[in-house]
């Protein structure tokens, strides 16, 4: 009877010892899982669009080399997750030559981490959250109005000569994208203080 408790004793700090082992190494795992997702989420700009889902305004302009300092600078501001979001939005996206335009030092400048909401505020100028499609930019311009945008300031549309211009900015191409309407321009919407 002695030895047949002795085995049943044996048997439950074995059976109890293996079960916390495989609690802790379970624990251990769950864990590391768990940060590795938070490590690499980079919230809605890290999603990818799905087979056969139109790309939106941060995919498109990331996949062309021509906007190559624009996304730079929305990186470097902090703002990709804006123009993902469902919209409908309408970015005026400067080319590179836009920023080269820009007087010298500027852009780098602009890039340096102190600088991150002056870059924010100028990026955002050239962000309506409205859909604007080449027809309405047209409807906008005859009836005189101003653009709002997500800085909080108007920019003015004009139709002349056959083009739009958006404060200034000739609207050289424009690409329909899932959550809006991207218009290549050759400039640098600065803000200014008088909108």
């Amino acid at each position: 009877m002695k030895l047949y408790h002795y085995l049943l004793a044996f048997t439950l700090v074995v059976f109890t010892s293996c079960k916390k082992e495989t609690t802790s190494k379970e624990h251990t795992t769950q864990k590391t899982e768990t940060s590795t997702v938070q490590k690499d989420h980079k919230g809605q700009a890290a999603v990818k669009a799905g087979k056969g889902e139109d790309a939106n305004i941060l995919q498109v302009a990331m996949s062309l080399p021509d906007f190559k300092t624009l996304v730079t600078a929305v990186q470097a501001a902090g703002v990709e997750d804006a123009l993902v979001n469902a919209g409908p939005l309408t970015v005026f996206a400067p080319v590179n030559g836009a920023f080269d335009k820009l007087p010298a030092g500027t852009v780098e400048t602009l890039l340096k981490p102190e600088n991150k909401t002056k870059l924010a505020f100028i990026l955002t100028n050239h962000v309506a959250p409205s859909n604007y499609p080449i027809k309405q930019l047209k409807k906008e311009a005859k009836k005189g109005r101003k653009l709002y945008m997500a800085s909080g300031k108007y920019l003015t549309v004009e139709y002349k000569d056959g083009k739009i211009y958006v404060d200034g900015a000739p609207i050289l191409k424009s690409v329909k994208v899932s959550n809006g309407w991207i218009h290549v321009i050759d400039q640098v919407l600065v803000p200014s203080d008088k909108k």
